[in-house]
């Protein structure tokens, strides 16, 4: 299926552009044609990161509008969708085609410990919520709002696993995937009559930046390569490669969905 020719001109936005899932479907995307509105939080010693995702999409022939920001902050959000209402207006294709939730922060401390500084806090359990899951809902609410959400615009997050599998360390993390899938489902619901679809894709286990702040990172990736059937883990470009296929305008009738981009890890156990 060739779309680059029907997303030429688009735009897409994408929560967590820097690195990993989110820098490898803004470079593919740029290249099938559209231009990226890209949130990042980065430090000094990370913003080359953000760059040279910058440089790919400029490389590409397309427009790299990037902002340096709390992507979870309300106050931040709305000045962010303000600036991207504002860019649009002069645009051949005044809307966001394509919105990816790609943020991939959060506490990955175990519940209970013998010592209670080593635990989940309150403060770090409602920051992972806010930050992995209900983000979701408030930007979509934010871009709703501002008119830039339109018939034929689509939502994507990126499940795991974790929603409904976990390991020590990860209990905020899992519970914040499966508050995200329940986002999904409820805004699918709810923008169903306006013509936007909302999904979940769940990638297997790769090798990124937020994977390797997981402890024991090293195992678990080796673990999983060893029985994925294709013996191998997912690549972040795996996944950007399904985005782009279902950034396809044709494409109007899948919502509500989690689906899969693991190359059958999940069937494997």
């Amino acid at each position: 299926m060739d779309n680059s020719a029907s997303l030429q001109g688009r735009w897409a936005l994408i929560l967590g552009v820097s690195s990993g899932f989110g820098a490898a479907a803004a470079r593919a995307l740029a290249r099938a044609g559209m231009h990226i509105f890209g949130i990042h939080l980065d430090s000094r010693s990370t913003q080359s990161r953000a760059a040279a995702v910058r440089a790919d999409i400029e490389t590409a022939g397309r427009q790299a509008l990037f902002f340096n920001a709390n992507a979870a902050d309300s106050q931040k959000r709305i000045q962010l969708v303000d600036s991207i209402a504002k860019t649009l207006q002069d645009q051949e294709a005044p809307a966001v085609h394509l919105m990816l939730h790609s943020l991939a922060f959060g506490s990955l401390k175990p519940f209970i410990t013998d010592n209670p500084q080593t635990a989940t806090t309150e403060a770090q359990m409602d920051m992972t919520l806010r930050v992995m899951a209900h983000s979701l809902v408030y930007w979509t609410q934010d871009l709703l709002r501002a008119d830039v959400l339109v018939r034929g615009s689509r939502i994507f997050a990126l499940s795991s696993a974790g929603a409904h599998r976990v390991i020590k360390p990860y209990g905020a993390v899992s519970a914040a995937k499966a508050a995200l899938e329940s986002h999904m489902r409820q805004l699918a619901l709810e923008l169903a009559p306006l013509g936007i679809a909302v999904n979940c894709l769940m990638p297997g286990v790769a090798d990124t930046p937020a994977s390797r702040a997981i402890p024991g990172a090293s195992d678990l990736l080796g673990q999983v390569a060893a029985r994925h059937p294709a013996g191998r883990l997912t690549t972040p470009e795996d996944v950007a490669a399904v985005i782009v296929a279902l950034a396809d305008p044709r494409i109007t009738w899948l919502s509500g969905a989690v689906i899969p981009v693991d190359g059958a890890e999940s069937i494997v156990g």
